[in-house]
């Protein structure tokens, strides 16, 4: 993650110095990236909230991600997400995330930027993921996934095959791409589970397209189930068919059996 410092100590060198001022001021805070408020701010905690797409709710505590039905409806709040973080030296050493309810009065002094963009929170979140220390990485996948009106399945890809990660946070990207809806992330999981090379990375995979919708995810893992080339992806793919109870996977399941 790019890190940019705001600070008054090289403003006060200069002044001391006898040098003149610097001769154009900060942008205003409107201007400026989330990454350059969040890098500007004072050790401690840091706020800020944004819009999540539709179907999520949540009461402060947990976060669900519903699924309509025609006569009822969950009592969550359907946002805003909230990001809480804790700044060292300017660096990001903890990441906390909420979906509804309110700050606490009385929890002690925070940097509280407000309402962000979703698409701005989101980035700012994936770079997190692809950059940041595993322990703060692995917490920021999850809110990026559920900013409002943001395709982030790409990123999460991306992220998802980026070897030089930690398996942790490949994992999150790996199953939060599967909930994604675009049809280009059952090929993007597929390419993962046979050409991957962290087995854990893979059965996260396998996993991922065993929670899509059927007509992706059941012709795809009876390909892995076919023809992967390591017996533990096979097995894995032929035991969450078995899961899925669709039509194909246990007439596929009878062929394997029968020896056909």
């Amino acid at each position: 993650m790019t890190t940019l410092r705001f600070t008054s100590f090289a403003a006060a060198t200069l002044l001391a110095a006898g040098a003149p001022p610097l001769a154009a001021p900060l942008a205003p805070l409107a201007a400026q990236s989330l990454a350059q408020r969040i890098a500007a701010a004072p050790d401690g905690t840091v706020r800020f909230s944004f819009a999540v797409r539709a179907g999520v709710c949540g009461d402060g505590q947990s976060v669900n991600i519903r699924r309509p039905t025609s006569e009822w409806e969950s009592a969550c709040e359907s946002g805003p997400a909230r990001v809480s973080l804790d700044l060292a030296s300017h660096r990001v050493t903890a990441l906390r995330f909420y979906v509804g309810g309110r700050w606490r009065e009385g929890a002690g002094p925070a940097t509280d930027l407000g309402t962000i963009a979703p698409a701005e929170a989101s980035a700012w979140l994936l770079d997190v993921a692809a950059h940041g220390e595993a322990k703060v990485a692995r917490h920021a996948v999850f809110p990026a996934s559920l900013a409002d009106g943001v395709e982030v399945w790409p990123k999460l890809l991306a992220l998802a095959r980026d070897e030089s990660r930690p398996t942790e946070v490949r994992r999150d990207a790996t199953f939060w791409l599967a909930q994604q809806a675009a049809t280009a992330a059952t090929k993007g999981l597929t390419d993962i589970v046979e050409n991957d090379g962290d087995r854990q990375v893979r059965r996260s995979a396998i996993f991922a397209l065993s929670q899509r919708p059927a007509e992706e995810g059941v012709p795809a893992l009876m390909a892995i189930a076919r023809g992967n080339r390591d017996p533990e992806m096979r097995r894995q793919a032929i035991f969450w068919l078995g899961q899925s109870h669709d039509p194909r996977a246990l007439e596929f399941l009878r062929q394997i059996l029968a020896g056909s």
